[in-house]
């Protein structure tokens, strides 16, 4: 069964009035994410991916060092695409977080404003294009980390994400031209679904529910 590409849980131009116009949405979902869609179907057969989950695929393929990065790049980017839009929402951002979230947030990672000038320092400091992430690690413990490219928490092992947040250039270009580190303190402020986060941290992580 071929990959999809998951509508947009808002309008094209919800996020318009949180810094996010949508021209930007247009591109970065029906253009962007649906090229890594269509090329990640192309590799099903000659990759032997049949029957593996998005999230198997992503695993295997960061295990593979340079002989994977052809799989990587694409089922890595359609993973952390259908992440990136889940976790944000028209209104969202600001300071007023689930309790368990909250908590967590407090005890593993020095309370809320020490978090968020961590992650904002994850994506500004992502060399070229990448990722930045909140993660459940393998040792239950939230914390913060980047990767480069299509990589993800997944593929370097390094736990289950609940948050990212895209830093290629098309995710921001229009809105912001190459002003990154206003991009992240708008995704903080006006962006993010604290809601899903919560729902992501209790559940363990997100199941993208696709197999090839």
């Amino acid at each position: 069964m071929p990959f999809t590409l998951p509508p947009l849980p808002y309008s094209t131009n919800a996020l318009a009035a949180n810094g996010m116009c949508q021209e930007t949405l247009e591109l970065h979902h029906g253009k962007h994410h649906n090229a890594y869609v269509t090329a990640l179907n192309g590799l099903i057969e000659s990759k032997g991916l049949a029957g593996k989950s998005l999230e198997q695929i992503c695993a295997e393929a960061g295990k593979s060092g340079a002989e994977g990065l052809p799989v990587l790049n694409q089922a890595g980017q359609h993973y952390n695409h259908i992440l990136f839009w889940q976790v944000m929402q028209p209104g969202g951002g600001g300071d007023d977080l689930p309790g368990a979230l909250k908590a967590k947030i407090d005890s593993d990672l020095g309370g809320l404003a020490k978090f968020k000038e961590d992650f904002k320092q994850a994506g500004v400091t992502q060399f070229g294009s990448g990722w930045a992430w909140l993660v459940i690690g393998n040792d239950g413990k939230l914390k913060v980390t980047k990767t480069p490219n299509g990589a993800n928490p997944l593929s370097t092992g390094e736990g289950q994400p609940i948050l990212g947040v895209d830093v290629w250039e098309h995710a921001y270009y229009l809105d912001f031209r190459n002003v990154r580190p206003n991009y992240l303190q708008n995704f903080l402020d006006k962006l993010v679904n604290w809601e899903v986060v919560a729902d992501l941290l209790q559940k363990g992580g997100m199941k993208s529910g696709q197999s090839a």
